[in-house]
């Protein structure tokens, strides 16, 4: 039976409330099949791409370690580093932000587990056939409870230096139910030329006019929403350019236990906000090339924490400042 629920644009949908009842989508073997319908949705979900026993050590590890944890650690929603927010049912509402680079003197079985979620031979080769060559990590992030994501395309703040290549992952680390704030997204939008829509601006610095245009442009196309229904070791992957987003939540006493991560090809850099190219150091993981941004295991990085959280204000205005500097 479908679940009913509320959009982020305010409309009622209807989602599956378990994966029986959802759509066939596909296994690993089923190469050709996904591939080709990732190329002609921009997303596809692949079924059991992570074995359970690697998701429960990660959950377990984040409930050890992160869940108690008084220190500051880097988030998604602001990029900045932040202690633990709590949603009224007692879930972490501030997402992790690059797992592979959480302090591993605090985090030491989180840091470790987590990679092993992130760099899972499934996860690996399904990047490899939707990119055209090995793929390579340059950011993650860990989800216990649901910050609802607003809809939007993550071309404009990251992406491959060859622009719409990257791909990106939701991995489901336990069974997400319909109201936790299921992941979403709007099939074909990848598609959708934005620039010819009224994104005639500087998209990721003018976020208010671009919130705007994306809801015009999901009203006025038509788009739909799709929000599949993931169980733990499921993963749905979604093209650079594609519209998606989480729900609101509606079911507060369910977590929403995931991981996302992005991928570019092994032969391109990481472009940022579509002008600059960041070159990036890789570690090897399980076999992956991995990026770990302001690495908590170097001392340096540990230092300018240390500045961003004892000087907020003067940090925050340095680091607006060098950006500026940086881009023009």
């Amino acid at each position: 039976m479908a679940y009913r629920t509320i959009d982020n644009l305010g409309r009622t949908i209807e989602i599956p409330a378990t994966a029986e009842e959802d759509q066939y989508y596909f296994e690993r073997e089923d190469r050709e099949a996904y591939a080709s319908y990732y190329r002609q949705n921009g997303y596809v979900v692949v079924r059991g791409a992570v074995d359970g026993p690697t998701c429960d050590a990660a959950n377990q590890a984040f409930d050890k370690e992160v869940y108690p944890s008084r220190d500051f650690i880097y988030r998604q929603t602001t990029a900045r580093a932040e202690r633990n927010a709590f949603t009224p049912t007692g879930f972490v509402i501030n997402p992790i932000l690059n797992v592979q680079s959480v302090d591993p003197a605090r985090y030491p079985a989180f840091r470790e587990n987590g990679l092993k979620v992130l760099t899972a031979p499934g996860i690996q080769e399904i990047c490899r056939t939707l990119l055209g060559e090995p793929g390579k990590i340059v950011q993650s992030m860990y989800f216990q409870g649901n910050p609802s994501t607003w809809p939007h395309q993550d071309t404009y703040y990251l992406d491959s230096s060859r622009l719409g290549v990257m791909t990106a992952a939701w991995i489901a680390t336990e069974d997400i139910e319909p109201g936790a704030g299921r992941f979403f997204v709007c099939p074909g939008s990848h598609r959708t030329d934005m620039a010819r829509n009224g994104g005639d601006f500087d998209i990721a610095f003018n976020h208010d006019r671009y919130k705007k245009l994306i809801k015009d442009v999901m009203l006025s196309h038509q788009m739909r929403i799709v929000a599949p229904a993931l169980r733990k070791g499921d993963v749905l992957f979604w093209h650079a350019a594609l519209i998606h987003g989480s729900l609101p939540t509606s079911q507060p006493k369910f977590s929403r236990r995931s991981f996302t991560t992005h991928w570019i090809p092994e032969s391109t850099e990481l472009m940022q906000f579509q002008t600059r190219i960041r070159p990036m150091k890789y570690d090897i993981v399980n076999g992956a090339k991995v990026a770990r941004p302001k690495d908590l295991a170097q001392s340096q990085n540990r230092a300018i924490l240390w500045l961003e959280t004892r000087f907020p204000t003067g940090f925050s205005l340095a680091k607006k400042v060098a950006i500026k500097l940086l881009l023009h």
